[in-house]
């Protein structure tokens, strides 16, 4: 959606308890002190349930959209993740830096209910996002879209080794894991009913970078396998993987990703449920212990 903040004050309205975050905010094209004052309002609609997880995204599109530079992508990233960070911190800014005009003594206001809206960095191709958002202290949200899980645990260990050399607490630091997800009856009915969808998606994905590749059902089944991240299967296989992963990463909070390809909502209702009703106790029971 493109505007984050507002959806989320209309479910803030209708909602008491649910988490509303961002995933991905395209912090790059988007001016940080208007995230950070969108943001703390809807944590005041929300009695303190805003949270944002800053990311490249996808695509590129934002940036000509918005008037920025592509060659300053990087730059762009930390500047204004630092500077969001430092209008989380203190209600009077003064800042200098090389993208956005000065600030000198500005009063950022509102002020969120938390005492900070958490942040956490998306992370998917590099480690060195990882390593960054160590070095910031942010939360880490790791997007795991299919392969081997065990592939990304030199993600985690970096985002540690990063943060506790740059003096943060580990014990404050918050890791997501967060990846399609599809759960029906049994793990085939699964494959059967998602591919169309995830083909979809993959397809347009490529597409708009310019790759014609197409996924076959033969590669989707590999894809879905027993030992891989993508989680799509019946209950009990997500709690599986869901379970495998906690052991190798030792992660805070789990995001089923399961709008994706033009799925009709009636089955993103039934998913919605079934990880509510037949996943998430088990996970919560599990991790407990």
């Amino acid at each position: 959606m493109s505007a984050p903040p507002v959806v989320f004050s209309a479910i803030s309205q209708v909602t008491k308890r649910i988490k509303l975050t961002s995933a991905t905010t395209v912090i790059p094209t988007v001016d940080p002190v208007r995230l950070f004052e969108d943001f703390a309002t809807l944590d005041l609609l929300s009695n303190g349930r805003a949270e944002i997880i800053a990311g490249r995204g996808a695509f590129l599109d934002s940036f000509s959209l918005f008037g920025y530079d592509l060659n300053h992508y990087d730059q762009l990233f930390e500047e204004h993740l630092e500077l969001f960070q430092k209008l989380n911190e203190k209600e009077s800014v003064s800042w200098n830096g090389r993208f956005h005009p000065p600030l000198k003594d500005s009063e950022i206001a509102p002020r969120p209910i938390q005492q900070k809206i958490p942040i956490w960095v998306g992370v998917g191709g590099t480690i060195k996002s990882a390593e960054r958002a160590g070095r910031l202290g942010t939360g880490l949200a790791l997007v795991i879209l299919g392969g081997d899980p065990s592939l990304y645990k030199p993600f985690i260990d970096r985002y540690r080794e990063s943060a506790t050399q740059n003096g943060h607490t580990l014990e404050n630091l918050k890791i997501a894991v967060t990846g399609h997800a599809y759960i029906s009856k049994t793990n085939q009915q699964a494959i059967e009913e998602v591919y169309p969808y995830h083909s979809n998606y993959w397809h347009f994905l490529n597409r708009q970078h310019g790759v014609s590749e197409t996924l076959s059902r033969a590669e989707f089944e590999q894809m879905c396998g027993k030992e891989t991240a993508l989680f799509v299967g019946s209950s009990q296989q997500i709690i599986e993987k869901i379970m495998r992963q906690y052991e190798l990463f030792g992660h805070h909070r789990f995001m089923a990703q399961i709008d994706f390809g033009g799925m009709p909502f009636k089955k993103i209702a039934e998913n919605i449920e079934r990880l509510a009703t037949e996943v998430a106790p088990v996970i919560r029971k599990e991790t407990s212990k």
